[in-house]
């Protein structure tokens, strides 16, 4: 069994995950209403991994012979302001989702918990790969600005993700 502070932290990690899922939603269905069909779809895949990731926390949990809490997910607050925006958001989101992770790890590593530091290795590289995707979205955004046609490209290109 993991100690209480790695119990803890995994929990409080679990609603952070499915508060992203929440968060993606929500900017989703703002860009489904825009019309932005490929960055709705887009995010909204992102939002289905969040709480997968939040998931595979929860099972990681109960495969542990540990308790799982689960807290109440706040109401996501974000005023849309257009697709950078909405990107620049993310990207900050997944920051401090990064930084959370990290946090987990260095406790595991101070407990000398090498299960779980194992199993949160693989959340940090995911880590790193959803920042570069949602980075590299921005540099278009950013590289085109309000161009009409490069959004609409952007946007059938998003559209192609696979699930």
């Amino acid at each position: 069994m993991i100690s209480e502070k790695i119990n803890e932290i995994l929990n409080e990690q679990i609603n952070r995950e499915f508060y992203s899922g929440y968060l993606y939603l929500s900017m989703s269905a703002h860009l489904k209403e825009l019309g932005l069909n490929g960055f709705a779809k887009w995010i909204k895949i992102q939002a289905k991994e969040e709480v997968e990731h939040g998931l595979k926390i929860f099972d990681y949990l109960i495969n542990s012979n540990s308790f799982v809490t689960l807290k109440q997910i706040r109401t996501p607050e974000f005023e849309f302001r257009g697709v950078l925006s909405i990107f620049n958001h993310i990207y900050e989101h997944e920051q401090c989702i990064t930084k959370s992770i990290m946090k987990i790890a260095q406790l595991a590593d101070e407990e000398c918990d090498r299960t779980t530091l194992a199993f949160i290795d693989w959340f940090i590289k995911e880590q790193l790969e959803e920042e570069e995707a949602v980075k590299n979205i921005i540099k278009r955004l950013e590289l085109f600005g309000e161009d009409k046609v490069a959004l609409y490209l952007i946007d059938k290109e998003l559209d192609e993700r696979a699930v």
